[in-house]
Formats: structure tokens, sequence, C-alpha cells
């Protein structure tokens, strides 16, 4: 197969990337220097190898246990769990949470063939008594699998006797009420709160 082709067809299996926008990476390697073409390679590579699983929080990290699990300033007994290692970044840009986190890698998905035990819902269990957890934040996403996965996840957590919040839905900061969806108008109205 033609080099350029296959450039193209292996970057268009990247989330997010169509053909035309892989056409346009693989010409654009093309002209790049050799020496950074090399690093990137490099780097991808080094990203399969040097990247593991925090045996506590199931986060994608280069050392287990991660630097979130192992700061003693964060706080002990409130975890976040989220869908995915990058929505604990997002997540840490606020600067607002200073608890632990889990990290399910996916939602609960029927449809995709996705049900709880591919999830890290056990690893999650686990961590109920050592942790001694007294709140479980459930920051999936707004949707119909997340939604699920909240839902799943609310009505085994419950039982145990631990607080099982979930994050806020509504309209986002700086929208103006006459833009907003419905749904997310009805989710803000749902969880309205006193000033």
């Amino acid at each position: 197969m033609d080099p350029l082709r296959r450039c193209v067809i292996q970057l268009s299996r990247l989330p997010g990337i169509g053909e035309r926008t892989a056409t346009r990476l693989a010409f654009w390697l093309l002209r790049a220097p050799d020496d950074l073409v090399c690093e990137l390679a490099d780097a991808m590579m080094e990203l399969k190898k040097g990247i593991v699983e925090c045996e506590i929080c199931c986060n994608m990290v280069s050392g287990s246990p991660c630097t979130l699990c192992s700061d003693s300033n964060r706080r002990n007994g409130m975890v976040c769990v989220v869908e995915q290692p990058q929505d604990i970044v997002n997540i840490e840009k606020g600067g607002v949470f200073k608890g632990r986190y889990h990290v399910l890698h996916g939602a609960i998905s029927p449809l995709d063939g996705v049900g709880p035990a591919d999830l890290r819902v056990e690893q999650l269990l686990k961590r109920l008594e050592p942790e001694s957890l007294e709140e479980v934040i459930l920051a999936t996403d707004p949707d119909v699998e997340g939604d699920t996965t909240a839902l799943y996840l609310a009505r085994l957590l419950r039982p145990l006797g631990v607080r099982v919040t979930r994050l806020a839905h509504g309209i986002p900061v700086g929208t103006e009420i006459e833009y907003a969806d419905q749904a997310s108008l009805a989710r803000a109205i749902e969880h309205r709160r006193e000033i």
C-alpha cells in the first residue's frame, strides 16, 4: 500500500479525525522536519509503554499510585467518580475539588455492549472500607449513558451507607436563557437552589 494512503488510513482511525483532516495531517507530516516526526513517533510509543493504570483510582498515569492518590493534602472520605481520565484534568482546572477520584473508563451502554462488569466498579467498591468514604460524587456525563451509570452506582452505594451526590446540571454560565435547550433548562429548574 502507498505510504501516504496508509498514513491517512491510520490517522483517520483517531477519534474526531475524518479522512480530510487525516490527509491534511499526513501532508503536514511529509513537510515537517524529520526530527519532529521522529519525536512525535517516539512520544506515541513512550505513551503506550510509560503509562499505567493507578492501582487506587484507575487513572492513567506514569506511576502508581498516582500523584493525586499520594497527595496528603487532598481530602479523604470524598471521591469524585468520572467516566474517563481526561475528566479529572477538566475538574482539576477548576481548582475547587480537593478530594479523591475514581475513573470508571466508560459508562454503561447496552447498545454498545458495555455493562457494569466492563467498568471499574469493583475497584470503587473495594475503596469503601479502607478509605472510610463519606461521600461519592457521581460526575458522569449528562447523557443517557452517564445518567444510567449514575443511577446504577447510586443504587449500589446508598445501601452501603455512603452519601451519594450527582453534579448539578443546567444552563452553562454566560448563556442567555432564550438560547438554552429545553433539556438544560428543565434540569436547571429541577436542580435549583436557595440563595
